[in-house]
């Protein structure tokens, strides 16, 4: 059945209702309600903030200045009400209805009134996303009884700012877009081998060396390498982070940072030498690929790292800290007498119970800060630590070995999840990493595997889109890379799968796309 419905009353004509993600019920009724410049903003202790949340998101098109207050009656209302009887809902679920008196959003808890809002943004005319006003539009709201609610609790999007940086204005209009998609997870790749992009006061040398890469690599990695010869770099103040954490939190997203650890770590060996194992100076690393240089697992390191951790987590309120943990060569350990010592003195039989020791070292810190670790599925390798929770990209194996011996998953495939892919021929698109991953592959992904017993599949916490920016140097080529492929994931991640039609979501996504118009997202057109 299509979701889309047309309501025609009195001389006004709502078209179809076309909602991403789409709810898990909705229903039309008679009328239709009225946005106007009297209209009010009726909002109780704990959504007063979410009323002039409202107040500011309707303010530039419209015009209105709708005030906030805390009683009246009669009609032109919009009330914002949280009951916690509705505990079926849920901390982000709500009920939506709209009549020609008033539109009221209940919910259990802030979060669920938050996406009532959102849903509420996306029934009026898609020009409401304008940030200048908009003359002759009826600011109009189809009658409808709305019943929702997430299928999943972990519902993110990645971006990686070490390849290229990215500036703290657009990480601010990517929150935006993610809370919009009712998305509730920001995953901020801040280190790798050609950039340092957070600042670390007890290690300065961080950013004033890691930051900054002397040329980029043109093209593809390759025998013959050609560079930009330009300086690239950047990286984020303490002060700019706890601002960005700050504007997420008013969109209950949750900023995930990622620091990498024991590999993809040659921009910080650049700065601090004695962190590798040969402790050979090198250079912020100018080209793709996966760096041999790697840390070395020492006490030095270990204390090292945690610094550079208790910094992280004065600045991020998230319950998980990524610590990487992917594509870790062996090499240097191998051949580092040192680090050989070390394995038969700890009485490890190989470099990947090596490895496995050393993202638990780091399991332990957190946990003993009331943190969680979360790396990708490599940290399997040797032994999961106790308390980690798994990223799962080569595919799905390492989260259903991850779930079956009880530990937390959020999906990220690279089959289905990694929108530095490819989205169709290359022949006439712009260079990227490689790979097919066209909007419907996206859509069609369930992050549940059906190998895993019902018991087994309580630790899929969710799913999570990827954008690597190897071959994505700015904002713009971001957005054209992660839209429209987000918006398929974002109902992946929130409807019931039920419920879930590809062809519908088609129709709906034409109408979507003129909302991001309004935002000035440059996404990839259909065709």
């Amino acid at each position: 059945m299509r979701f889309l419905v047309l309501v025609v009353c009195g001389s006004v004509c709502i078209g179809q209702v076309n909602l991403v993600p789409r709810p898990s019920l909705v229903r039309l009724t008679p009328g239709i309600f009225v946005l106007r410049g009297d209209t009010k903003i009726l909002a109780g202790p704990e959504t007063v903030g979410l009323g002039q949340q409202l107040a500011g998101y309707l303010r530039p098109a419209t015009g209105f200045e709708l005030p906030v207050v805390d009683s009246g009656a009669g009609a032109g209302l919009i009330r914002l009400v949280t009951d916690h009887t509705m505990v079926d809902l849920g901390q982000e679920g709500y009920i939506l209805q709209a009549d020609p008196n008033e539109v009221l959003i209940r919910a259990n808890a802030a979060p669920g009134v938050f996406y009532g809002i959102q849903t509420l943004r996306q029934l009026l005319p898609e020009a409401v996303f304008s940030s200048g006003k908009v003359e002759g539009v009826e600011w109009v709201v189809p009658g409808i009884y709305i019943e929702d609610r997430p299928r999943f609790s972990w519902r993110g999007m990645h971006l990686d700012v070490a390849r290229h940086f990215m500036p703290a204005e657009f990480i601010l209009k990517y929150i935006d877009l993610l809370a919009m998609h009712k998305m509730n997870r920001f995953h901020w790749h801040l280190t790798d081998d050609q950039g340092w992009r957070i600042e670390i006061r007890k290690y300065p040398r961080l950013t004033e060396v890691g930051a900054w890469r002397s040329q980029t690599l043109v093209g593809r990695p390759g025998k013959q390498m050609q560079f930009d010869g330009k300086r690239h770099g950047g990286f984020y103040t303490q002060r700019q982070i706890r601002q960005i954490v700050a504007y997420a939190k008013q969109r209950f997203v949750t900023v995930v940072p990622e620091i990498e650890m024991p590999g993809h770590c040659q921009a910080a060996l650049a700065a601090y030498p004695e962190l590798g194992v040969t402790g050979k100076r090198l250079e912020v690393l100018t080209y793709w690929g996966v760096s041999e240089d790697i840390m070395n697992p020492g006490p030095s390191t270990i204390a090292f790292m945690q610094g550079v951790l208790t910094e992280v987590m004065e600045l991020f309120d998230s319950p998980f800290i990524h610590i990487g943990g992917d594509e870790v060569p062996k090499t240097q350990w191998k051949a580092s007498p040192q680090v050989q010592a070390m394995m038969k003195q700890l009485g490890l039989e190989n470099e990947d119970q090596l490895q496995s020791w050393f993202i638990r070292q780091m399991d332990s810190f957190l946990a003993s800060k009331g943190r969680r670790l979360i790396g990708w599925d490599e940290i399997l390798e040797g032994g999961l630590a106790p308390g980690a929770t798994v990223m799962s990209w080569r595919g799905q194996a390492g989260g259903i070995a991850a779930a079956k011996a009880g530990h937390d998953v959020v999906m990220a495939p690279n089959s289905h999840t990694y929108f530095d892919y490819y989205q169709a021929d290359p022949k006439t698109e712009p260079l990227a990493i490689g790979g097919y991953l066209p909007l419907e592959k996206v859509y069609g992904y369930d992050p549940v595997p059906a190998e895993l017993s019902t018991e087994q599949a309580r630790h899929i916490l969710g799913v999570q889109g990827q954008v690597w920016t190897e071959y994505i140097p700015e904002p713009n080529k971001v957005e054209y890379m992660a839209f429209p492929r987000a918006c398929a994931l974002a109902e992946v991640a929130w409807t019931p799968k039920e419920i879930k039609d590809f062809n519908d979501f088609r129709v709906r996504l034409d109408v979507h796309l003129k909302r991001l118009d309004a935002i000035g997202v440059n996404y990839r057109p259909l065709r």
